[in-house]
């Protein structure tokens, strides 16, 4: 069964696109921890990310380091934070989170509740960098 991921892939489900290439696409997560907050996924499906042929995840990590460059362009921010849970969704993805504090990274904060319209607005100013 397809994963949401692969359905946002797909175009089933719209997303907040801020970057995309043949092999991934970034968008932003819907309940964020931070203004800024993306995801990035391999557009092929595996559950976790340390499957990923070698070749696949080191083109992953460049493709993150330049999301998150863009990121930091537009999210005031000290930096980009990183992280890679993996149990939420059955499919290989990396949170790319603007922090100013190692607090600002933890997952179990309440989410941010973003409008559509500011999420639009923050994916095209990050895709437009």
């Amino acid at each position: 069964m397809a994963t949401i991921f692969s359905k946002i892939v797909q175009g089933e489900i719209p997303c907040f696109k801020v970057a995309e290439s043949d092999d991934f696409l970034a968008f932003l997560d819907i309940q964020p921890l931070a203004i800024g907050h993306v995801l990035v996924i391999p557009k092929i499906e595996v559950d976790y990310l340390f499957d990923m042929d070698d070749t696949l995840l080191a083109k992953m990590i460049i493709f993150s380091k330049d999301v998150a460059n863009k990121i930091k362009q537009v999210v005031p921010c000290k930096k980009v934070g990183v992280a890679v849970i993996g149990l939420e969704v059955p499919h290989a993805h990396i949170h790319l989170v603007p922090i100013n504090s190692i607090s600002d990274i933890n997952f179990s904060l309440p989410k941010l509740s973003i409008e559509s319209h500011e999420l639009e607005s923050i994916a095209n100013k990050i895709a437009n960098v």
